[in-house]
């Protein structure tokens, strides 16, 4: 389901354990050792300035992201646009908010409503592989900054380019130089292996990340202190990042094979760690299929109406069960 499982780099290992004698109350702000670190790998992972922009540390990606509608205010009578296909939690979020979702693509089609609070970009996309161009981003931002609506853009997978090279909302080409109304949510779960640790973060608007500290101090969602110094020997380090992502992309040459050789369709797939596959029939029986021979794979329904034909692959999955799927389709 796409879950690490290579181990946690000693660096990082190493960084938690110098600070596991930790009696006081951490910062909801983080560190500014953090904080550094994070503006730091913003800077050079989205081609973002780190003057005027808002940083601040998060128990994962999965709460903020579950969280956000909340945080902003947004309630009953509001509107969130979430992807037409998408990772659930976007829709679940504005759910426990009491806002009404709009699954779209195309932001015309949303129409001249002036509801709209909140609209959740993700690229690359969880579960499709897909990489939004910066001149698509731009255009949701000019038209969600033209409305005063937020644009949250979770970007976890986007170190993980393979054939498409993924553009941060952060960056000057799609935000323009300004940071108004726009956040991006990284976590460090795929980056570093760190899903166990609950280890993300947000960027962006100043002013709106100065409004989510304000409640998350009251609300208790604050990193532990051990989590933000693995943080920041994480963020530091780009050797294991490197070395984790060649191991990704080994695994999905190996998958991508397989599959197209068993008869599947890849769609997108260009970035991140899944593989979208189809076979031109109903997902459940693809899921029955690949079962019978010993494969897990998610349904395409769980992510959306319109994917009722495909099936996600994740790449999380060790060299020996990687090679295991592969002669178990060799043999299909």
């Amino acid at each position: 389901m796409g879950t690490p499982v290579d181990p946690v780099p000693e660096v990082i290992r190493q960084a938690l354990a110098d600070a596991s004698d930790a009696p006081g109350y951490p910062l909801t702000a983080g560190t500014p050792a953090l904080r550094a670190a994070i503006a730091a790998w913003v800077s050079r992972a989205c081609g973002a300035g780190v003057d005027g922009l808002g940083v601040l540390p998060t128990i994962g990606s999965k709460e903020m992201v579950a969280w956000l509608p909340t945080l902003l205010g947004i309630g009953p009578g509001d509107v969130v646009v979430v992807p037409s296909i998408a990772y659930p939690t976007y829709e679940d979020g504005a759910r426990l908010a009491g806002a009404t979702v709009v699954r779209t693509d195309s932001l015309t089609s949303v129409g001249p409503t002036s509801r709209v609070r909140l609209v959740w970009v993700n690229s690359p996309g969880n579960p499709t592989g897909r990489v939004l161009p910066a001149a698509h981003l731009r255009k949701v931002v000019d038209w969600a900054r033209e409305r005063g609506a937020v644009v949250a853009s979770d970007e976890c997978y986007l170190p993980l380019g393979w054939s498409a090279e993924p553009v941060s909302v952060l960056s000057p080409q799609v935000s323009g130089g300004s940071y108004d109304g726009v956040l991006a949510l990284h976590s460090l779960s795929k980056r570093s292996n760190l899903a166990g640790y609950r280890a993300g973060f947000v960027a962006g608007d100043p002013a709106l990340v100065a409004e989510l500290l304000k409640v998350r101090k009251h609300a208790g969602m604050i990193v532990p202190a051990p989590v933000q110094a693995a943080m920041v020997a994480a963020l530091q380090d780009e050797r294991h990042a490197d070395e984790q992502r060649e191991r990704y992309r080994a695994r999905r040459e190996v998958l991508t094979a397989a599959f197209t050789g068993a008869g599947f369709t890849v769609e997108h797939s260009e970035a991140g760690l899944y593989l979208w596959l189809t076979r031109g029939e109903d997902c459940w029986q693809t899921v029955d299929w690949l079962a019978r021979r010993g494969i897990l794979v998610a349904a395409g329904v769980f992510y959306g109406p319109s994917a009722g034909q495909y099936v996600r692959v994740a790449l999380t999955e060790t060299d020996e069960h990687v090679a295991a799927v592969a002669g178990r389709l060799a043999h299909a």
